[in-house]
């Protein structure tokens, strides 16, 4: 019996690409959303902008600080990056709560301090571990944890003291943690764009 020996190349395999490799990286819709809304906070708690015009701050804590930070976490997962869906997550939830208890908050004046103290209280311990977690990521989002967390402090102590002098200074300092968040947006949409480095961001 005579073999036939088959001379035509083997299929290239070609292996499928992974789950979320051609979604964008959220990364800096998240960090400008909450850039923007910190930001504005901010503004208010360094007494720049009287308490009274704090109004204007709901919608956007709401749609661009909680729903569309919590879209960008919602894609960090689907990429696969634990940290980026986490924090952007839970920041996204951290304003949308923030919008409702300013908005439909039933807390009496003279609980206010206790109730607002608690809220930020919850979110300083929240941020001490995440601020961990950048050490092992880049500078940059090291720099924004840190400062972060910082404010909380400031701002829990302001609330359970009912001191509007260190609630100023979390202002203050909330308004720096705005900027680098506003860097590390723009670092990430203006690197991947380009596709090279140009605004550094010092990974680990």
């Amino acid at each position: 019996m005579t073999q036939v020996l088959s001379s035509a190349p083997s299929p290239t395999i070609t292996p499928a690409p992974s789950f979320g490799a051609q979604i964008a990286d959220p990364a800096p819709l998240g960090l400008a959303c909450f850039a923007l809304t910190t930001f504005m906070l901010s503004t208010f708690n360094a007494g720049i902008l009287p308490k009274s015009a704090e109004v204007a701050i709901l919608g956007v804590a709401l749609f661009y600080g909680g729903i569309a930070q919590l879209f960008a976490g919602m894609w960090e997962f689907v990429k696969g990056n634990t940290f980026g869906a986490l924090a952007f997550s839970s920041y996204g939830a951290f304003w949308m709560s923030f919008w409702y208890l300013v908005a439909h908050s039933g807390l009496a004046k003279a609980d206010a301090p206790a109730g607002v103290g608690v809220f930020l209280l919850a979110w300083t311990i929240f941020t001490v571990y995440m601020t961990v977690v950048t050490a092992r990521i880049s500078g940059v989002l090291f720099t924004l944890f840190s400062v972060l967390l910082v404010t909380f402090v400031f701002l829990t102590i302001g609330a359970f003291a009912s001191a509007p002098a260190i609630t100023h200074i979390g202002g203050y300092l909330g308004l720096a943690t705005a900027f680098v968040a506003w860097y590390a947006s723009f670092a990430g949409v203006l690197n991947g764009t380009v596709k090279r480095v140009v605004m550094p961001t010092w990974p680990r």
